[in-house]
């Protein structure tokens, strides 16, 4: 019976993950199965231009992995018993179970609403492909009604910054206002703040710091001082959070559900369960833990990799190392920053801005698509055989 490897997720840890197991695994010896619920792989970084009215590319998982000898789910993952070693998974013809020996877990995160009411039933969100193209078409109609629409983007991290300048440059007939509890760009240096502040200023993005939004309502927001800001729509860019199905499967995981992981990625509590990207717990080299983003799925996808393929080989396991150098915002096409950190997160004194800037974070976001629909390339040809024989789990064998 084959060492069967199932890769929950499709995201930029799964699908390159993915590629790489099949890569470096005989399939002599192993199996690797994919399980995603959309056919296209998403690119999460550049939602925030699709919602603004831009093309960007989906290529087809089932061409990612062409040639890989990859087995391709379309289904939704319900529930994981690690107990049993199985996933089950729900699609249109009903779903079942697969049976796995070895689980890499990457099903990312969400929008997190934080409680407040009415996000779910009014506000537009940029943290899944669908939601963003909910919010493209209701961009689209108020275009149509000409001048006097207001546009809220609720949040002061990255993603309400980048998506509020997206769609104040690419719609530049909506009037964009960015709402923060806090100070917007907080995570920037002095200098980079102020870059900031010139773009939004040419851009025509209202800067509302300070404001906490107690509820949002179809016509407007309520923010906790008593005051009512109109909004013909919502955009709720205020955190993200990951899939609940780790802590109620029993493994362990953070206060806010992430698993919790050692130095290769591996669950602290179950051995045969690998995370990376959002849904993993991992710490840094600098004892700090990596925040949710598309380079901590790089490092800790690849640290996870490079730990199964050397546990089931019996090889040297390699350290990747596991660090954020700093953050890439794109402010519309034409501008952006790049603000590096220390090793306590800390932003450095300088920055880049402008042209530069955007074109560097462009450069970023294409080579991370690109690795991604070419998972396989630059790895090594031979394929790697298991230590020893794979042994048969209690779990039950995958439905077809």
């Amino acid at each position: 019976m084959k060492h069967r490897i199932v890769v929950l997720g499709a995201g930029y840890a799964g699908a390159y993950a993915a590629g790489t197991l099949a890569r470096r695994l005989s399939p002599k010896d192993t199996e690797v199965t994919v399980v995603n619920a959309e056919p296209d792989f998403v690119q999460r970084l550049r939602l925030h231009q699709l919602a603004a009215g831009q093309e960007i590319e989906a290529p087809q998982l089932a061409d990612v992995f062409a040639g890989t000898e990859i087995r391709l789910r379309l289904a939704r993952v319900t529930a994981v018993d690690p107990e049993r070693q199985v996933v089950a998974v729900a699609d249109a013809d009903g779903g079942g179970e697969l049976g796995y020996d070895t689980l890499f877990y990457a099903l990312g995160s969400h929008g997190d609403d934080r409680g407040v009411p009415g996000v779910a039933e009014h506000a537009f969100d940029v943290a899944a492909r669908p939601s963003a193209l909910r919010l493209r078409q209701r961009l689209d109609s108020l275009e149509q009604r000409g001048e006097g629409v207001n546009v809220l983007v609720v949040g002061d991290g990255l993603t309400g910054i980048e998506t509020a300048t997206e769609i104040a440059e690419s719609r530049p007939g909506l009037s964009v206002t960015l709402v923060a509890r806090g100070e917007v760009g907080a995570q920037l240096s002095a200098g980079g703040r102020g870059h900031l502040r010139q773009v939004c200023d040419r851009l025509g993005v209202a800067v509302l710091e300070h404001t906490s939004v107690e509820a949002v309502e179809a016509t407007r927001v309520l923010c906790a001082d008593g005051t009512a800001l109109a909004a013909d729509a919502t955009v709720w860019a205020a955190g993200f959070a990951v899939n609940p199905i780790a802590a109620a499967s029993g493994l362990e995981v953070t206060e806010n559900g992430r698993i919790v992981v050692d130095r290769t990625m591996r669950s602290v509590s179950h051995p045969e369960v690998y995370a990376a990207g959002d849904s993993a717990y991992a710490v840094g080299d600098n004892g700090r833990p990596l925040p949710m983003s598309c380079a901590s799925a790089g490092y800790t996808g690849r640290q996870a990799v490079d730990a199964i393929v050397g546990r089931l080989t019996g090889s040297k396991i390699a350290n990747t190392k596991l660090e954020y150098p700093g953050n890439h915002i794109s402010l519309g096409r034409r501008d952006g920053i790049l603000q590096m950190v220390d090793d306590e997160g800390q932003a450095k004194p300088t920055y880049m801005g402008g042209r530069k800037a955007a074109r560097i974070k462009a450069g970023i976001v294409w080579m991370s698509l690109w690795a991604t629909s070419h998972p396989t390339f630059g790895l090594p040809k031979r394929k790697h055989h298991l230590a020893t024989a794979p042994k048969a789990s209690a779990a039950v064998k995958a439905v077809a």
